[in-house]
């Protein structure tokens, strides 16, 4: 099949089509390559898919509505796995208008391409942000996500609303994939696990927000993309109404903030030095996800314990960074 993937050089993009292309599917991978973090480590991941010749890399923005438009009419996907997006919770509070460019106008020009162009499935990225601060868990797609505490969180629960419209309109397949905090080798150095890593390995204390009392559900990178790749071979059932599904993907399994913390000490083999802070803006204060709906339709079941999957990710950290 002919795929594209959005955020190509992003973290989840670029493992997400490492396994399309290992699955023999041609795969083109669109990325803008900005700044938000160093784009040497995009261009690192970019290099991870390089030796495929069954892919081939486009550097174009998604708000660029004509480029856009053009690359869906002249590539005629079969399938598009949308990835891209600006992430982080606390810089939506800095740089909202990225948030709009990025995860609004560019996830409309996704759908219009979608729909011109006869795609058979959109699978797209949502988040476990869009619970906000909800107190019952663990959280099910049946909940109501209608109290965002980020733009970020705001950003992907419109996705999700702008993705029902086209699935109504037009009869567009669409799933959205509501990840929880992801990590694994070549993560985001804007997330806890590179931050703390770093921070450790350097001996400079690590800020520990909401002095500790934090939980997560922590996500192998291998999980989250077997989960994806499941999913995108079963289509919505246009039959039962709406051709539009959402789903958990989780480690099903929350981690105490400071057992995490302990966990990436013990691969280390170093103590943290801890700066305890309150609460961030736009914080929540725990996720978890019920995957049994993903789980019942595709058979996922995420089976990193974090132990391991900090190991690898320590590892990679080390030989990327020669720490």
């Amino acid at each position: 099949m002919k795929y594209l993937v959005t955020g190509a050089a992003g973290f989840i993009g670029m493992h997400t089509a490492k396994a399309l292309l290992e699955q023999g599917h041609d795969v083109v991978g669109i990325d803008n390559l900005n700044d938000y973090y160093d784009p040497a480590l995009k261009q690192a991941r970019l290099a991870q898919l390089a030796p495929f010749t069954n892919f081939r890399f486009i550097k174009l923005d998604l708000a660029n509505r004509e480029a856009m438009a053009q690359l869906f009419a002249s590539e005629q996907f079969q399938r598009v796995i949308h990835l891209g997006a600006q992430a982080g919770v606390r810089y939506s509070i800095e740089n909202p208008m990225a948030y709009v460019d990025s995860n609004l106008v560019g996830t409309m020009t996704i759908l219009e391409g979608c729909r011109h162009n006869k795609v058979e499935h959109l699978v797209y990225a949502s988040s476990s942000s869009v619970y906000g601060n909800q107190q019952k868990v663990p959280f099910s797609e049946t909940d109501s996500v209608d109290t965002p505490i980020s733009l970020y969180a705001a950003t992907k629960k419109s996705n999700e609303l702008m993705a029902h419209t086209y699935s109504h309109l037009y009869q567009l397949p669409t799933t959205g994939l509501r990840f929880f905090t992801v990590y694994g080798p070549w993560g985001r150095p804007d997330m806890a696990p590179w931050l703390f890593t770093e921070a450790i390995s350097q001996g400079r204390p690590i800020k520990v927000f909401n002095n500790g009392d934090l939980m997560r559900d922590f996500t192998y990178i291998d999980d989250i993309v077997e989960g994806i790749v499941r999913i995108q071979d079963v289509l919505p059932n246009a039959a039962q109404g709406v051709p539009y599904k959402l789903y958990n993907i989780g480690n099903n399994q929350p981690v105490k903030l400071e057992s995490f913390i302990s966990t990436i000490e013990q691969a280390l083999g170093n103590v943290a030095q801890k700066q305890y802070l309150p609460m961030q803006d736009g914080d929540v204060y725990q996720t978890y996800a019920d995957v049994s709906s993903l789980s019942a339709v595709s058979g996922f079941t995420p089976k990193t314990a974090l132990a391991e999957g900090i190991a690898q990710f320590v590892e990679w950290y080390k030989g990327y960074t020669n720490d």
